[in-house]
């Protein structure tokens, strides 16, 4: 089980070894590393100085500034902002779906795009939102994306819709999704010193469904990774771009 990937295809490489299939939880994009201000699509384009800015504005919750201070850097760049992004993703997709083992079993985060998936999915990879598999006897359901926020990644979507996909797949064995239960121990990042937003969805189907496991990332340096919800162990696999470390589920 991986999340949170964030560009790192050399470990992704690695993560499926001795295992009898991986799971992805998304986040495959490494748009800019709040750790290392150097990495990602952002400072490549308008360097390591805006990216400090930025960083800087969005750890202080002044959104409309880090929106205006993005309006202004793409206005001053001599590309189109969508066709430029995109061709940074195709990239990034092209070096990571590579790596990834057969058989591989993947759903989407909030940064990622989903319409490019198809593209760079290979036969041994399969792309699961709002639906089940069954693995080694077990019943795994998957729910990709994240919820609205002021950040505006590109795949979030309304409550109604992600309540909706998390419905759609019933009583499962291991809930697999991108976004933790709306638990404050869970959505508490310590570092960024904010609450990242977690789904409601997700919790009531925990308490009705009761799943051996909640698996999910997002949250990178969790207030609590792991903790118990009635008979369900709920545990954040993350943040796997600077641990480099699949969490290995066995039974």
């Amino acid at each position: 089980m991986v999340s949170d990937v964030h560009g790192n295809a050399e470990d992704l490489a690695k993560a499926g070894e001795g295992a009898d299939a991986l799971i992805c939880l998304g986040d495959l994009v490494l748009f800019l590393d709040y750790a290392d201000h150097s990495r990602g699509i952002f400072p490549d384009l308008f360097g390591v100085e805006n990216a400090d800015r930025l960083v800087e504005l969005r750890t202080a919750r002044r959104f409309d500034e880090a929106r205006d201070l993005g309006r202004r850097l793409w206005a001053e760049l001599d590309v189109d902002r969508e066709t430029a992004i995109e061709a940074a993703v195709r990239r990034q997709y092209a070096e990571l779906f590579a790596a990834f083992p057969t058989p591989t079993y993947a759903t989407y985060g909030n940064v990622d795009i989903p319409r490019l998936w198809p593209e760079y999915a290979g036969p041994g990879t399969t792309v699961l939102d709002g639906q089940r598999v069954e693995l080694g006897g077990l019943t795994f359901g998957f729910v990709g994306g994240g919820l609205c926020t002021p950040m505006r990644t590109p795949y979030e979507i309304s409550d109604e819709e992600y309540a909706a996909k998390v419905e759609a797949l019933g009583d499962v064995d291991v809930l697999c999704s991108h976004i933790p239960p709306d638990v404050p121990e869970l959505t508490y990042d310590t570092v960024a010193r904010r609450f990242e937003r977690g789904s409601r969805a997700l919790l009531d189907a925990i308490r009705r469904t009761r799943p051996r496991y909640a698996l999910f990332g997002h949250v990178h340096q969790p207030l609590a990774r792991r903790m118990r919800i009635a008979a369900t162990e709920c545990v954040n696999v993350g943040h796997f771009a600077s641990a480099g470390r699949p969490f290995a589920l066995e039974w």
